[in-house]
């Protein structure tokens, strides 16, 4: 299985820090945010990882390389200025993820998930409900508890489906997930296109199930929680 990382965002909330510094690249730990993604990775058997990159991109070239620091090997999916948003990014990187189901994990969370639990999911029938109706999941989302700063959340977890959120606890989509890659066969590559549609899509026909990480998780998304994030990481 490859992974890809989520990279091209400018970072608006994180400025100034980001007006020299891709997102990605800020540290926390004494690391850079995507080196704990990529230990991790290598460390959960990944080899090949695919990262996109709009905003100082080859500040992250420059600074990743081709993995081989990490034992992984490393490409890079450019986007135009102002980038693809996710879903068009993924698509535009369709051609270096190849045929089959692959990682994706958000280049500004930080989580201590095990990769290595993802490497063997095929996406098969997998949900009771799902196999009886004819579907079968073409994504499967990581889900964590919500956090202050996204305290309606995202969706919710019926056993392994993923559905909206109707007067029951929602959670937070985790920005990790696996996907076929059939989920993005409708976005044209090079297009700009969100991510939310494609999910919405796919909770509608049945063909979405994720699961529910309860470890460490932080998005990333400002200075403070840059900070703070940091704080943790060094203490003694």
């Amino acid at each position: 299985m490859k992974a890809f990382i989520l990279a091209a965002g400018r970072g608006e909330r994180m400025r100034p820090l980001t007006n020299h510094t891709p997102k990605p690249l800020l540290p926390a730990g004494g690391k850079p945010l995507i080196a704990w993604h990529l230990e991790r990775l290598a460390a959960a058997g990944f080899t090949e990882v695919v990262i996109n990159h709009a905003h100082l991109g080859e500040k992250i070239e420059a600074a990743l390389g081709d993995g081989s620091q990490w034992g992984l090997r490393i490409r890079y999916s450019p986007e135009p200025p102002g980038a693809l948003e996710t879903a068009g990014g993924i698509a535009n990187a369709l051609p270096l993820l190849g045929d089959e189901v692959f990682l994706v994990v958000n280049g500004d969370v930080y989580c201590d998930i095990d990769f290595g639990r993802f490497s063997g999911l095929t996406l098969g029938p997998a949900v009771d409900s799902m196999v009886a109706a004819g579907n079968q999941p073409v994504a499967h989302l990581v889900m964590v508890a919500n956090p202050v700063h996204h305290a309606d959340g995202d969706f919710n977890i019926d056993g392994q489906r993923i559905t909206f959120a109707r007067g029951v606890e929602t959670l937070t989509y985790a920005g990790i997930a696996v996907f076929s890659p059939s989920f993005f066969a409708d976005v044209p590559r090079g297009s700009v296109m969100k991510l939310y549609p494609l999910l919405a899509a796919a909770i509608a026909a049945g063909t979405l199930t994720g699961e529910r990480h309860s470890g460490r998780w932080v998005d990333v998304g400002t200075p403070q929680r840059l900070a703070e994030l940091d704080a943790e990481l060094t203490k003694p």
